[in-house]
C-alpha cells in the first residue's frame, strides 16, 4: 500500500501519549501519531555518501534514510510495482545484494587491543579467536545499550567494530583517554555489502571457491573480488543464509566489488534490494534506535544473554547491569516496559511504520505500550511485531489490542486484537546466541 495515498493527518491533534509509563526514561519515546509526511530527503555534503551510493542509484534506489550519518538506500522496487514485499520474495527465495556501507568500521589495533575491547563490551573478548567474529553490545555506565555491532577480530592485535546506527568511535576514544590502553582507535576505509538469501552460498562459491562452504557461522575468510582485497563473514541481518563482504580501500574500489558481485549473481537471480526488516523481525533481530537505544537495558530487549555471569574482567556498565539482574531476580525490575513479540490483526503491514503504534490491554482503556517494528509475515500469514509492554504483561499468551493507522485498520478508530508470542517468530538458518543459550539451559553467554 502506498502511504502517500492515506487520509491526511490532523497535526494539530497529534499529541504525545502520556498514559504509557516512561517514567524510567530521561527522554521519552515520542508517541505522537503523526503518520506519513510528504517530505523529500535533502542530499547534500553535510551527510556522507558511501562508496556504493551512486551504484545504488544506478540499481534503481528511490528512497533512503540516514544511518550513522551516511545516506542509506531503503527501497528499490516502487510501491506500484509491489514494493518491499517483492524485495522480500527475492530474499527468501533467491539471493539479494545490499549496500550496507553505513555499517562504519571502527578499528582498534595495538598491543592492548584485546584488553581494551574486553573492557568496552559485555562479552569476553578473549574467547574471540583471530578470523572470527561475534555479535556484541557496548553499554554505558548506567547499563544502557550504546551499540550492538558485529565485532570482527581480523588479527591477534586488531578488531573491527561493524557499527549499528550510533556513532561509537568518539565514545571509544573518550573511554581510552582515561583508561590509556596502548591502542589506536579510528574509522577505516572499509565498506561492507551483504549477500543474503538461500542462494547466497552458491553465489559466494562462484566468487571465492569451495572454501566458502567451510566458513562457520561468524567465521571470517580473506579473499579478493576482481583483484580487490576483502574479508568475508558468514553473518547478516536476516535469519536467512547470508554473508557480508568487507571491501578494503572501498573509496577506490567500490565499483570493482559491486560489478563483480552483480556479474557472479546473474545465474542465481540476484536482486539489489534494501535491508529486509520484515525478515529480521521474524528472526528477532533488533534495530538500534528503533527497538533499543542508550536508555534501554539489555534485560529489557531480549539481550540479557549478552550479560555474562562468569566474566572475570571488569567492563563498562558491569556494576549497573549486575544490580539490574539482581533486582529482576528479586521480582523488582528497574524498568517499566519490556520488549516482546506480538501477532496482531488488521490489513497486512507491507511497509515501514511511520510511528510507534500504541498498544492497550485486551479490555481496552488508555494505551500502555507501543509497537517498534511491525511487518506482515507471508509464511505465518499474519502481522508480526516487536513491541514494548509493561513488565506484568510480558507473558506469552497475553491478549492485547493495537491501535493501527487508517491504512491498516479493519474498522476506523477500532483497535485490532493482538497476542504476545515467543521470539523468534520463525527459525533462522543459523540460530543466534540467545537461542543457543536457551537450548542449553543458560541465560547468558561468555
Amino acid at each position: 500500500m502506498n502511504p502517500t495515498k492515506t487520509p491526511p493527518v490532523s497535526y494539530a491533534q497529534a499529541r504525545h501519549c502520556e498514559s504509557v509509563d516512561q517514567s524510567d526514561r530521561r527522554v521519552p519515546i515520542n508517541l505522537r501519531q503523526s503518520g506519513p509526511t510528504s517530505v523529500g530527503l535533502l542530499i547534500s555534503t553535510r551527510v556522507r555518501k558511501s562508496p556504493y551510493w551512486h551504484l545504488s542509484m544506478e540499481a534503481g534506489c528511490w528512497r533512503a534514510t540516514v544511518y550513522n550519518r551516511v545516506y542509506h538506500p531503503r527501497g528499490y522496487v516502487r510501491p506500484e510495482d509491489g514494493g518491499a514485499m517483492v524485495e522480500y520474495d527475492a530474499l527468501v527465495n533467491h539471493v539479494t545484494l545490499w549496500n550496507v556501507a553505513v555499517e562504519r568500521q571502527i578499528q582498534v589495533k595495538g598491543p592492548d587491543a584485546e584488553a581494551f575491547v574486553n573492557y568496552v563490551i559485555t562479552r569476553n573478548a578473549k574467547r574471540i579467536k583471530p578470523m572470527h567474529a561475534k555479535y556484541v553490545i557496548l553499554c554505558n555506565e548506567a547499563g544502557g545499550v550504546l551499540n550492538d555491532p558485529v565485532l570482527l577480530r581480523v588479527a591477534e592485535d586488531e578488531f573491527w567494530f561493524s557499527l549499528a546506527d550510533s556513532d561509537i568511535e568518539w565514545w571509544l576514544r573518550g573511554v581510552n583517554l582515561g583508561a590509556r590502553y596502548d591502542v589506536s582507535i579510528a574509522e577505516i576505509d572499509v565498506a561492507p555489502v551483504q549477500i543474503q538469501g538461500p542462494k547466497s552460498e552458491a553465489l559466494m562459491v562462484d566468487l571465492f571457491g569451495e572454501r566458502v562452504r567451510e566458513i562457520p557461522y561468524y567465521g571470517l575468510l580473506e579473499g579478493q573480488v576482481n583483484g580487490r582485497d576483502v574479508i568475508v563473514s558468514q553473518t547478516g541481518f536476516t535469519g536467512e543464509k547470508g554473508y557480508e563482504i568487507y571491501l578494503r580501500d572501498a573509496t577506490l574500489y567500490a565499483e570493482d566489488l559491486w560489478y563483480g558481485v552483480l556479474e557472479a549473481g546473474e545465474r542465481h537471480q540476484l536482486m539489489v534490494t534494501a535491508p529486509a526488516h520484515h525478515r529480521r523481525i521474524a528472526a528477532g533481530i533488533l534495530s538500534w534506535g528503533q527497538d533499543l537505544d542508550q536508555e534501554t537495558l539489555p534485560f529489557q530487549c531480549n539481550l540479557g544473554y549478552q550479560v555474562p555471569r562468569r566474566k572475570q574482567a571488569d567492563y563498562v556498565g558491569r556494576q549497573a547491569l549486575e544490580a539490574a539482574r539482581d533486582a529482576m531476580e528479586a521480582g523488582t525490575p528497574p524498568f517499566r516496559n519490556v520488549l516482546v513479540g506480538i501477532v496482531f490483526g488488521g490489513r497486512p503491514v507491507t511497509d515501514y511504520a511511520n510511528d510507534f503504534w500504541l498498544i492497550s490491554a485486551s479490555e481496552g482503556g488508555d494505551p500502555v505500550g507501543y509497537v517498534t517494528s511491525p511487518w506482515f509475515s507471508p509464511e505465518l500469514e499474519t502481522n508480526i511485531a516487536l513491541a514494548y509492554v509493561p513488565w506484568e504483561m510480558r507473558e506469552v499468551g497475553t491478549d492485547l489490542q493495537v491501535h493501527l493507522p487508517p491504512e491498516y485498520a479493519e474498522r476506523a478508530s477500532e483497535p485490532v486484537p493482538a497476542e504476545v508470542v515467543d521470539v523468534p517468530f520463525r527459525p533462522s538458518v543459523n540460530p543466534n546466541a540467545r537461542e543457543v543459550a536457551r537450548s542449553k539451559g543458560r541465560d547468558s553467554v561468555d
